[in-house]
């Protein structure tokens, strides 16, 4: 978990090549889709255009369809994905159907201003449609109101694990492993 441009797809797919389990990404599926023109792309492309996330009936099929799928029967890493209360009920059924439990819950912190920055120069390399001035803003917006308060009811359950997203790739890919130590088999 963690605000846009905090790092989570970069450093979720470092721990996942690290754990030897797949990295699911919404946000990967979301912009496949787009890219392919696909009906499930053009929803995703009215939402996520706006600034706005895609709705969480469409998100929860996506993931349930996609954690029982046979590379993620021995784990996986979650990039974009609970990010509100009701998607966080939908993950404990998903789980809870499958019997299995989270290990762990990671939030990747930094600063506004240190992810606007790094947004708006994603935006400059990647060419990004979706990420305009007020669509960054928006989303970071949505974040601190819906999905960081889910961090405490993480917390709660003795789940989460708070890694500073700030510094060189592998700085943050090492404190996300020692964080990470005894929790993952």
């Amino acid at each position: 978990m963690g605000p846009q441009g905090a790092g989570k797809g970069t450093q979720a797919a470092r721990l996942a090549e690290h754990l030897g389990v797949p990295a699911i990404s919404t946000g990967d599926i979301f912009r496949a889709n787009i890219k392919g023109g696909t009906e499930l792309g053009v929803l995703a492309q009215s939402y996520t255009a706006k600034g706005e996330l895609v709705p969480d009936s469409v998100t929860n099929d996506m993931v349930r369809d996609r954690l029982a799928q046979a590379d993620a029967k021995d784990g996986f890493i979650l990039d974009g994905y609970p990010r509100n209360a009701a998607q966080v009920a939908e993950l404990d059924s998903i789980l809870g159907d499958a019997g299995v439990a989270l290990d762990g819950v990671i939030e990747l912190v930094a600063e506004r201003d240190e992810l606007l920055a790094r947004l708006r120069k994603r935006a400059e390399i990647e060419g990004r449609e979706d990420d305009t001035e007020e669509a960054i803003a928006r989303r970071l917006d949505i974040y601190a109101e819906q999905t960081a308060p889910l961090t405490d009811a993480y917390a709660e359950r003795g789940l989460l694990v708070r890694v500073d997203g700030i510094g060189e790739i592998d700085e943050v890919t090492k404190r996300l492993v020692a964080a990470l130590d005894g929790r993952v088999s």
